[in-house]
């Protein structure tokens, strides 16, 4: 998913094409990442607007086979595999995008203050912001997703990633304990921080014994309140991802970035991206870097941002951030039904014939 962090400190009401609503300080986040797929998302908006028909038109294009058939009419096994994944929600996220900006007047560069996207989601929030093609975004999480599939195949080992319940006043000490651990592994095992979700949150990465092993130390240092085994193919955000960052490397040199229309937090350093130059550098590094979506999220809060809108399947975010931040206001954007139950609770109303 990503998010929009979306509407500016203003008195003044925003107008759009078709409907006006109330200024307050948003922020736009592409939120989700893999494991948020499922079959038939999206299929509601294809079948009821043209501009999202549209969006998954483009990308089969792109992709030169039926990405659709597959999220409509084929196997969750399938569309599980990353390098299907990875496209199939990054379409999903434009499509819903697209219906709110060509049917309801949304604009990206008058609204929002900061686009965000968690992992994959970063490539959904370039796109958004104008800064990458859809035909590029789509092609590039393609390959990397077959990067990621192809590492994994190569490296021989069993791999596995776990959700950790955490306390945050223990982040900083799960960190260093983490490092501590690794230190003590023998050679080939390796487990590292991949994800800081939420003040409650974190994810860990590396070979399966490792990450078994780190699992019970930190539950036994009462680092970790509970330790989950997540269903993935890959063990994303670690060092054992670096020959797919390599080819991904490869492949930004033949992209042309422009500087985002509003300003997107990287995953890498959870500050905004300042230049068209250094994206491809910083989606490179977060192949194998820990995604640091609490401190972005954190550096909104920071901002005074206290309205979120979010895109893609799943609400597994939405809800760690409505936990997070209880009196915010948190919309996840998936369906028909959310597009019009979230435009009445916004109280935005449709105008004909109105202009920015």
């Amino acid at each position: 998913m990503f998010t929009f962090a979306l509407f500016r400190t203003h008195s003044r009401s925003l107008n759009f094409s078709s409907f006006q609503v109330s200024q307050i300080r948003t922020a736009m986040l592409r939120v989700h990442g893999q494991g948020a797929q499922y079959v038939g998302m999206g299929k509601d908006l294809y079948s009821n607007y043209p501009l999202a028909r549209q969006v998954f038109e483009e990308a089969d294009d792109a992709l030169g086979s039926s990405l659709t058939k597959l999220v409509f009419e084929g196997h969750q096994k399938d569309l599980t595999q990353t390098q299907n994944a990875q496209p199939a929600i990054l379409t999903t996220s434009i499509a819903t995008l697209r219906v709110l900006e060509s049917e309801y007047g949304f604009d990206v560069s008058s609204a929002c203050t900061y686009a965000l996207g968690h992992s994959l989601g970063e490539y959904t929030a370039l796109v958004a912001t104008q800064s990458l093609s859809l035909r590029d975004a789509v092609k590039l999480v393609r390959l990397r997703g077959e990067a990621m599939a192809d590492t994994v195949s190569q490296l021989g080992v069993r791999t596995a990633m776990a959700a950790l319940i955490v306390r945050e006043e223990n982040l900083d000490k799960l960190e260093t304990s983490i490092d501590e651990i690794c230190s003590t592994l023998p050679e080939g095992e390796s487990v590292e921080l991949a994800n800081i979700n939420s003040s409650f949150q974190a994810v860990i990465s590396g070979t399966g014994q490792a990450v078994d092993y780190a699992s019970r130390v930190l539950q036994s240092q009462h680092l970790a309140a509970r330790a989950l085994d997540l269903p993935v193919s890959a063990p994303f955000h670690c060092r054992l991802m670096q020959r797919a960052a390599n080819i991904m490397k490869k492949a930004m040199s033949d992209i042309k970035f422009k500087k985002p229309i509003v300003d997107v937090i990287s995953n890498v350093t959870a500050n905004p991206i300042q230049s068209a130059s250094e994206i491809p550098s910083l989606l490179v590094q977060q192949v194998t870097a820990t995604v640091q979506w609490h401190k972005s999220v954190r550096y909104c809060k920071e901002n005074e941002i206290n309205n979120f809108i979010l895109f893609g399947p799943a609400r597994v975010l939405a809800n760690l951030l409505k936990k997070d931040y209880p009196l915010d206001y948190v919309r996840p954007f998936t369906t028909v039904e959310d597009i019009q139950s979230h435009i009445d609770y916004l109280k935005i109303k449709q105008t004909n014939n109105t202009n920015c």
